[in-house]
């Protein structure tokens, strides 16, 4: 892992497009902060697609998808993708575009794992001490999610404990910077990014042209596979548990780390 700024121009010159988790990767203190705001619209206005890949649900999602210079979000670590669906004529406004929701899963199936998934949150909530569920449950469609640090703390034991159960009933499961997420099925971030970037930008996914910016645990398997990550400084407090780590790492945390990635993102493109 080597600071940003010892990234060559070469590398940077290579990237068509951003993928990038968001909580606490975009985000700072749960809102997105100008700096970040401003990088996604600079991202927009170069002509480098960005995608959103995270654990949060479909329903929190929304809003984000409207408003953000995104192409779309791909929510509960790949089950769910949002796009805005630009009608010729409208409002120059986002939010005036009808948003247009898919799953990786088809109904059925999705029928099905739901009583899986609610037997193993009354598990979790049953036998680990201090268990809650995460306060934007309503939201999800495809996936449980408990609180271990946005508005509940859990300690590392208990969080193990949390995983140990979902794996129980069969769910994967991850730890983000805030939640504890588990759902059934193969789907993760990197199939996420396999789906979403053809069918959002009508480019094959070449992961050796895309960048992931990412910041906790849950961000792993793009550390893995793509040959160009980056994660912001607060990653800090997960290093010792990563068994796969990002290339690089900004001196800025969470939106402003961000921002520092665009900015020597935008700085190596000719002209």
């Amino acid at each position: 892992m080597k600071p940003l700024m010892s990234c060559p121009r070469e590398e940077w010159r290579a990237v068509v497009g951003v993928l990038t988790d968001i909580d606490d990767t975009l985000t700072t203190e749960g809102a997105l902060g100008d700096a970040a705001r401003q990088a996604l619209e600079r991202l927009a206005a170069a002509g480098l697609p960005v995608i959103a890949i995270t654990g949060r649900p479909a329903g929190w999602s929304e809003p984000m998808a409207r408003d953000w210079a995104v192409c779309g979000i791909v929510a509960e670590n790949g089950g769910v993708l949002l796009t805005r669906d630009r009608v010729k004529g409208a409002s120059a406004s986002l939010a005036a575009d009808p948003l247009i929701i898919e799953f990786s899963q088809d109904a059925q199936t999705r029928a099905g794992n739901a009583a899986r998934l609610k037997r193993c949150a009354d598990e979790i909530l049953a036998r680990v001490p201090g268990a809650t569920l995460a306060t934007d449950s309503a939201g999800r469609l495809t996936d449980i999610a408990i609180d271990h640090s946005e508005h509940a703390y859990l300690p590392p034991a208990a969080i193990e404990a949390v995983c140990a159960v979902m794996r129980a009933h069969g769910l994967q499961a991850t730890v983000s910077s805030i939640h504890i997420n588990g759902w059934i099925g193969t789907h993760n971030k990197w199939t996420a990014a396999e789906w979403a970037v053809p069918r959002l930008t009508g480019l094959a996914f070449d992961p050796a042209r895309w960048l992931y910016v990412g910041d906790s645990s849950n961000d792993q398997l793009m550390f893995e596979r793509m040959p160009l990550s980056v994660a912001v400084a607060n990653i800090e407090r997960f290093l010792p548990v990563l068994t796969h780590r990002p290339r690089y790492i900004t001196q800025a945390e969470r939106g402003e780390g961000f921002a520092e990635v665009v900015q020597a993102l935008l700085a190596a493109r000719p002209g």
